[in-house]
């Protein structure tokens, strides 16, 4: 199925005869979505209702995984044929040989009518959820698996990022960084533009706050020196590590000393590390032109290709991690990462948002946090089941509220 040095394109044939249709009357949503249905779609083919999982193996390819889900009565909202070939906004995804990319030629990207429609969902789709209907929203499964799989992945056409050779520092081949986000690091010497890059976006927080998180991808063998580079150089408090090493492969390398370590020019000193139930936290110093104090929580109980039975333990890490970055107002963004740095990274980071949003507001609009979320990282929140997560997060977290509220 995958060719070396080229790109593969398979066609999806369906049949154009049969037409399904998904009811969603009990979820309105705004004009733009309604612009984006009547159009060609991008996210979905027309063997509905079925969530399409991506599952990015250690090679990079990306396999769609076909999941049965609840029947639903007929709406307006009609699901449509799709080829391989429309790449942004798709779950389903192109294989690519990055060997080839060094002689990319500069290019400018033009957005085709489709990447148009799918921008203006990602910028105005909205479902402000009262606390009430968070509740409800979340016993209805087969509604949010379909919701979630209107909402266009946005992943990254290699062509736009303009860097000789830099698939060589990408985990996998087709999760790269959009480059209107994405984080530049300093060039090592002049000219030296392979050395700026690094697979991570600046990632927007509550209220369009900029740089409140940094999503990345886990760190590779060649790539540990520009993460630790990324750290100070963003003078990061807290990073959080959602993956273990190694599941079913390899998802991230070692990166950090059990005492000390140098990682090109930042040294590196574990000052203490405290084992809790769910994850681990480790107390950095970083040394470069002076020292900077760093929190590492390495957060374990994950499992490979499925969600955590419960939310609790996430929540907990995410009100941690909350409660040191108000302790370190004025430094700067959290970093978080996975393996590929989007599906387990952005269900943290949407949680982050959404219960900051509980608090503040006593409402909540995930559909809008995940459309965000994309405009900043391609397939952030990568399948239905991680958006459903991210909803039970939500309601632990209204009832933690809510029980606050009585006390």
């Amino acid at each position: 199925m995958f060719l070396h040095n080229n790109i593969q394109f398979i066609n999806i044939k369906q049949d154009k005869n049969k037409k399904q249709e998904i009811h969603l009357s009990a979820i309105p949503l705004q004009r733009a979505q309604s612009e984006y249905k009547t159009a060609n779609r991008m996210v979905q083919p027309e063997q509905a209702p079925k969530a399409v999982n991506v599952v990015v193996d250690p090679q990079g390819q990306c396999a769609p995984e076909i999941k049965p889900t609840l029947s639903a009565s007929p709406s307006p909202f009609k699901m449509k044929p799709v080829g391989l070939q429309e790449r942004r906004g798709s779950n389903v995804s192109l294989t690519l040989d990055m060997s080839s990319l060094g002689s990319i030629e500069p290019f400018v990207a033009v957005p085709t009518p489709r990447e148009k429609v799918a921008m203006e969902y990602l910028q105005s789709a909205s479902r402000i959820l009262t606390r009430q209907q968070l509740k409800e929203t979340v016993a209805s499964s087969h509604l949010l698996q379909t919701e979630f799989m209107e909402i266009p992945m946005n992943f990254v056409d290699p062509k736009e990022i303009d860097i000789p050779s830099h698939g060589t520092k990408n985990r996998y081949k087709t999760i790269l960084p959009n480059p209107v986000s994405r984080v530049c690091l300093k060039p090592k010497n002049p000219g030296d533009a392979l050395s700026t890059y690094i697979n991570a976006n600046y990632i927007k927080g509550y209220g369009g706050q900029e740089k409140a998180f940094i999503a990345t991808q886990g760190p590779m063998i060649n790539t540990v020196n520009d993460f630790w580079l990324m750290v100070w150089q963003e003078d990061s408090p807290v990073i959080v590590m959602i993956t273990k090493l190694k599941e079913k492969n390899e998802k991230c390398v070692l990166y950090w000393p059990e005492k000390r370590g140098i990682y090109g020019k930042v040294e590196v000193l574990v000052n203490s590390v405290q084992e809790c139930k769910n994850y681990t936290i480790r107390n950095l110093t970083l040394k470069v032109m002076g020292s900077r104090q760093v929190k590492h929580y390495w957060y374990t109980s994950w499992p490979d290709h499925k969600t955590p039975d419960s939310a609790q333990p996430l929540l907990q890490l995410m009100l941690d991690v909350e409660e040191d970055r108000v302790a370190s107002v004025g430094r700067g963004p959290v970093i978080v990462h996975c393996s590929a740095g989007i599906g387990r990274t952005g269900c943290f980071i949407a949680t982050a948002i959404g219960c900051y949003q509980l608090k503040k507001e006593g409402v909540v609009d995930a559909l809008s946090i995940v459309c965000q979320l994309r405009l900043d990282r391609g397939g952030m929140v990568q399948t239905s089941e991680q958006y459903e997560f991210v909803h039970h997060a939500l309601t632990l977290y209204e009832s933690r509220l809510s029980a606050e509220a009585v006390q």
